[in-house]
């Protein structure tokens, strides 16, 4: 049987043979992966396991703490940052786990996007075309799961930064309930909407990995029955616009789900959207809370950030601190509003993308396609993080480029999710 070690070689053999164009990686951790890979094997030689994520090889968003290094978050402008004193809550989990930490992933600078693009340290390609843009932010995490050189990636999620990667690069990613996995540790993108969140090769991983960083008990999923299962479509605003690959790929699913038992509901949140929509007009929570995180170097340091990332946080600085406030006790009844609303069903289904990964060139030379495309690829995801809802994307299965199936549930529902997503990604591969 293949070792702990073995598998840890090949994946180091292969990253070094790229080294001169690495795009997906920032750090890698050779040393101390070693010591933990020959420690896993040591455990399962002697019968002895810490769990289920005992040996897998993991990495991490570049913008958790390791201790003794700085956080870069993908932006030069962190590189002279004190380094951390201590691993970020959810590496010290992971580690104690007995997780092989092999090294951080590129994303994108403060994670403020859903394509995935950096100018300072290179945009990953797509993992099955590299033409095409990686989806974001934790965009090395999509791709380094896809390709295979890392067995779970562990990214941050506030707008969709774990599930449009997953979706575009054709794996799981799984967004928590916020707050259930601590963020301590974690440079922020939006306090209010942070989330840490695991993508993988299935539903079941995503879980195992969800559960270490929650301090929960890892748990073996159990299948949650189709027949009888109440899936909502919330047709309307998240359905325009979307590529014909991508309707054909989602209504496939619902008519297999269908016929596996499942009941197919139309369950409009429009007129909950146009209120956060509303209530959101001035700035989006994310950049106004992003603004105040960067305030310190927005204007001192600004040649140095990404001219994208740049205008979003210098346009949100000017939002008053009263209209923040009133826009903060506004979501606070929209999130009672959707969670009455999701009630009479079990789960939400809908394409996590609107779109496939497009393009890279075309994005880097059109500033105008760049926010478009942004904003439509963020469109469906952010949601979940604008309601607090938890959220998971699998893949479909038989697609020219990868698409997401999308499912949401209501706060803090978050272990029915996980068995609802297993028992659908069963039979899509069935």
């Amino acid at each position: 049987m293949m070792t702990v070690r073995d598998k840890l070689e090949m994946i180091l053999a292969r990253l070094t043979a790229r080294e001169e164009d690495e795009r997906v990686f920032t750090t890698l951790y050779p040393a101390a992966a070693r010591a933990a890979a020959d420690a896993a094997d040591a455990r399962r030689q002697a019968g002895v396991s810490l769990g289920p994520l005992d040996g897998s090889l993991i990495s991490i968003k570049d913008l958790f703490d390791v201790a003794g290094e700085a956080t870069v978050a993908g932006s030069v402008v962190l590189r002279d940052a004190a380094p951390a004193e201590q691993d970020a809550a959810i590496v010290r989990r992971l580690r104690q786990a007995g997780a092989v930490i092999l090294g951080k992933t590129s994303m994108v600078e403060f994670a403020f996007s859903g394509l995935g693009l950096n100018p300072h340290f290179g945009t990953p390609g797509n993992a099955t075309d590299p033409l095409r843009i990686p989806g974001g932010s934790s965009s090395g995490a999509g791709v380094a799961v896809a390709e295979g050189t890392s067995e779970i990636s562990i990214g941050s999620d506030t707008g969709g930064s774990v599930r449009i990667p997953a979706a575009l690069n054709g794996v799981v990613g799984f967004k928590p309930t916020a707050k259930r996995v601590p963020l301590d540790g974690a440079f922020p993108l939006s306090p209010s909407l942070d989330s840490i969140g695991p993508l993988a090769r299935s539903v079941q991983d995503c879980a195992f990995a969800d559960a270490v960083m929650a301090g929960e008990e890892p748990y073996r999923l159990q299948p949650y029955p189709l027949a009888g299962l109440r899936i909502g479509v919330p047709r309307g605003r998240l359905f325009t616009r979307s590529e014909a690959m991508v309707e054909e790929a989602f209504e496939r699913t619902l008519s297999r789900l269908s016929k596996a038992g499942a009941t197919i509901i139309d369950h409009s949140i429009d007129d909950l959207l146009v209120a956060m929509r509303e209530t959101t007009a001035q700035s989006s929570i994310a950049s106004i809370e992003a603004a105040e995180i960067h305030a310190d170097w927005l204007t001192s340091r600004s040649d140095e950030i990404d001219p994208r990332v740049h205008y979003w946080l210098a346009r949100s600085s000017a939002v008053p601190a009263h209209v923040y406030l009133r826009m903060m006790r506004c979501r606070r009844a929209l999130l009672q509003d959707m969670d009455q609303r999701l009630a009479p069903i079990d789960v939400m289904a809908l394409p996590t993308t609107a779109i496939t990964a497009p393009l890279i060139a075309p994005l880097e030379a059109d500033e105008t396609l760049y926010n478009e495309t942004d904003a439509l690829i963020l469109r469906n995801t952010q949601v979940a993080n604008q309601f607090d809802l938890t959220a998971v994307s699998v893949p479909v299965p038989d697609c020219e480029r990868p698409v997401g199936f999308m499912l949401m549930a209501r706060h803090g529902d978050d272990r029915r999710l996980f068995s609802i997503a297993a028992s659908v990604e069963q039979e899509l591969l069935s």
